[in-house]
């Protein structure tokens, strides 16, 4: 499932307010069928957005991730608009964090007609992609692999980036409250992040419109601590105000 349909992004949005939908009253308020809104709701939760209970939906779990590969296909047209957006804006001869997630593995495809990248990353993903353009360098962190999606983290990982001092530090994330807290799923990947952060001069948010509302179990840091965020469309008003008191940059393709 690459793209919501207009119906299903309400649906998503009823849930974040209200963290549980019924079928038959979506089905009543939208004027179909609850055969209609059962197939929305089954499309939504086999993307992870959502998880069935019974007779509705909620908000999926906060304490397990998506399978990687199908993570890898999830809104898949937003981060390919999020990757040339921010690989717009990254000059060329810089200096880059560039940590886990799909979308940054967008991003790296998005970065190989830059010149003279530098990259440390701690994907082992991205660090294959970015070895298709010879001008640049990239440096690999140690640390434990996770099977799944080849990621590395550990603290031999956390040690390995506070080496470093660069431009800029790139990073996804798996939801983001409506308070405006940062969350993943991974402790020892969060604190990766944290590292990073602390390490990087810009700290840029790669985040499509599904992580708004979203859950999940680790406390990374918060929207105020971005200096931009680059996003597949404007951020629901409850976050989009928080953005703006804090006067962190908001990119979106049709920007």
């Amino acid at each position: 499932m690459h793209d919501l349909t207009p119906r299903q992004e309400r649906i998503m949005e009823r849930v974040r307010k209200d963290g549980f939908v019924a079928i038959d009253g979506l089905a009543e308020e939208y004027e179909v069928t609850p055969q209609t809104i059962r197939r929305d709701i089954n499309q939504l939760c086999a993307a992870g957005l959502l998880r069935r209970h019974h007779g509705g939906a909620g908000l999926p779990s906060s304490v397990e991730n998506v399978a990687y590969r199908a993570r890898k296909v999830m809104q898949l047209d937003a981060k390919q608009g999020i990757a040339r957006t921010l690989a717009a804006q990254v000059p060329d001869q810089a200096s880059l964090f560039i940590t886990l997630g799909t979308t940054n593995e967008e991003i790296a495809k998005a970065l190989l007609h830059h010149d003279g990248l530098r990259i440390i990353t701690n994907n082992l993903n991205v660090a294959t992609i970015l070895t298709n353009n010879p001008t640049f360098e990239i440096i690999l962190a140690g640390g434990v692999v996770r099977p799944g999606d080849r990621g590395i983290t550990g603290e031999a990982t956390i040690d390995f980036m506070r080496q470093f001092r660069v431009d800029y530090g790139i990073t996804g994330i798996s939801g983001i409250d409506a308070d405006g807290t940062l969350l993943d799923f991974d402790y020892r990947e969060v604190r990766v992040v944290q590292a990073i952060m602390a390490q990087a001069r810009q700290f840029w948010l790669a985040a499509d419109y599904s992580k708004f509302g979203r859950s999940a179990m680790v406390e990374l840091g918060h929207l105020r601590e971005l200096d931009a965020l680059f996003t597949d469309r404007q951020p629901p008003e409850a976050w989009l105000q928080q953005l703006r008191d804090a006067q962190v940059r908001i990119f979106t393709p049709d920007t």
